[in-house]
């Protein structure tokens, strides 16, 4: 497993301790403060792959996308934000960055009623209560059914499969989180592990695989080892999200790695167990103590106590414990 964290495109301190807990694979977003070039454009990301380079990091996965708005929801527009997408999947290739975690959620990414949750010793974590979401108004997409979705998400696939097998870039499609349908009149269709084998099999290729969100196939009920298992026989397990939670999808929260429902350990063995060699990064941490919360989920601290503990648990499982 390459233990991996999410980085700004640009140094900041992470970087360091990311390096001094020996940390040397990189999860990186798209360029956005580049002036003169599009985030997407060949350039702009093989300058972001250097700098990391230049700090003893490997850009293994970008975790980001451009515009696609349109192409989820089917309406005028799709076809140029697709066209961008391809021209987005090339770069990458050409900038030899293999995996893309992309999502399919419209209208709004993952999605939480509250970010000041309290969890162990006062920590700050982020929470979803669907309740609070009954009376909610529709957005301005109005009511989107997951029949669209699944159409809409078979579309845009026949056109960017193809895309990502010549420039040799994985498709690590990551579950909607929440795993619950709809929010404001907006459906989710990627709401378990079974939902993106469907996914996934609407064109099948070597490079249609998924990112396995703990935490979110955890919320929707899944048994993680099964899961891991399932995917990586297929060789379509391309990217791990580290995390757990407790509850269910009509109410649950983040909790720290060692604090929620799944059996951690028994999940790490089981990546041992299918040889599993790709990007794994910690995810959604608590905010804790001395900690603003401006950024909920991506706090300092969280991130040093998460890799540590999947450190832990990387050595014990490799070892046979």
């Amino acid at each position: 497993m390459q233990l991996a964290e999410f980085f700004s495109s640009q140094p900041s301190q992470l970087w360091q301790l990311a390096k001094q807990m020996n940390v040397n694979y990189a999860v990186g977003g798209l360029p956005w403060e580049e002036k003169t070039d599009k985030p997407w454009d060949l350039m702009p990301l093989i300058r972001m792959k250097q700098r990391y380079a230049d700090h003893g990091l490997t850009l293994s996965v970008i975790e980001s996308m451009p515009p696609s708005n349109q192409i989820k929801l089917g309406t005028p527009g799709r076809d140029e934000e697709i066209e961008v997408f391809q021209k987005f999947l090339l770069n990458m290739g050409a900038a030899g960055i293999p995996v893309l975690c992309y999502n399919f959620m419209a209208q709004f990414n993952w999605f939480r009623t509250s970010t000041t949750t309290h969890t162990r010793g006062g920590a700050l974590v982020s929470s979803y209560d669907h309740s609070l979401m009954q009376n909610a108004p529709l957005t301005e997409a109005g009511i989107v059914t997951e029949e669209q979705l699944w159409d809409n998400l078979h579309y845009f696939m026949e056109r960017i499969v193809p895309v990502a097998e010549e420039a040799k870039v994985k498709l690590a499609l990551h579950p909607d989180d929440p795993p619950i349908t709809p929010i404001r009149g907006v459906s989710r269709i990627l709401r378990s592990a079974a939902a993106l084998q469907r996914a996934i099999d609407l064109v099948p290729s070597a490079y249609n695989g998924i990112t396995l969100c703990q935490g979110t196939l955890a919320t929707a009920g899944d048994d993680i080892p099964k899961v891991i298992r399932a995917f990586a026989k297929q060789d379509k397990l391309f990217f791990v999200h580290f995390r757990d939670v407790r509850g269910t999808p009509e109410k649950f929260e983040e909790t720290f790695h060692d604090d929620g429902k799944t059996d951690m350990l028994e999940a790490m063995r089981t990546y041992y167990e299918v040889g599993f060699t790709g990007p794994a990064r910690p995810d959604h941490v608590p905010t804790m103590a001395g900690e603003s919360n401006d950024n909920p989920g991506y706090e300092l601290l969280g991130r040093l106590y998460g890799v540590g503990y999947i450190r832990g648990l990387m050595e014990a499982a490799s070892a046979g414990r």
